[in-house]
């Protein structure tokens, strides 16, 4: 798969742990190693801020998407290479996956995981064959790919669409399998949920 840009989801704040941080900053210098350029919510704040200011420090490209409400508030990093200003959160998921190749969370709250979960339903329901993937920083989400395992063990998400998160705790092997992916078609949902 042909890498351009990679859209990364984490927390707008650093979170009590310093490697949050700091997997942050690794992945952030790791894109621009592979001339990657970064799509994220346009914050200078938590993990997105170190994220965004390690991409720019290496001569990076960063492209930050977010609603004007938050601009006001004055959370936007104004130093990006693009900071391109929308109208609704719902506006900047679309924006953002549109303009991305693949996606990564790092750490977060629950705007992360609505981003994450969006854009692999997305998946799911073939619109689109982005690689997903989480970078797992110190364990972060075991919790929650133990809960993703679950809904598989009791038939509520199919192995095959299992398989559209990707896990890794170094960024360099997470970007690798994203690079490798292979998008793989789907049927019809209604035939995918009648005939599995």
């Amino acid at each position: 798969m042909n890498l351009q840009r990679v859209c990364v989801y984490c927390g707008s704040s650093p979170g009590r742990n310093p490697a949050f941080a700091g997997a942050a900053r690794a992945l952030g210098a790791e894109l621009v190693r592979r001339g990657l350029g970064l799509v994220y919510g346009g914050g200078h704040v938590g993990l997105m801020g170190a994220i965004a200011d390690a991409v720019l420090a290496s001569g990076g490209d960063v492209v930050g998407v977010i609603p004007q409400r938050l601009v006001d508030a004055e959370v936007a990093h104004m130093g990006l290479s693009r900071l391109e200003v929308v109208d609704s959160m719902h506006s900047r998921k679309a924006r953002m996956a549109e303009v991305a190749d693949a996606f990564i969370a790092l750490p977060g709250g629950f705007g992360t995981l609505d981003e994450l979960f969006e854009i692999l339903t997305w998946a799911q329901l073939g619109l689109h064959g982005k690689p997903c993937g989480l970078l797992d920083v110190q364990d972060y989400f075991a919790p929650l790919v133990q809960w993703v395992d679950r809904a598989v063990d009791e038939g509520f998400v199919r192995p095959r669409h299992r398989a559209l998160l990707m896990l890794d705790t170094d960024p360099a092997r997470l970007l690798d399998r994203l690079s490798e992916h292979e998008p793989v078609p789907v049927s019809k949902w209604v035939d995918i949920a009648l005939h599995g």
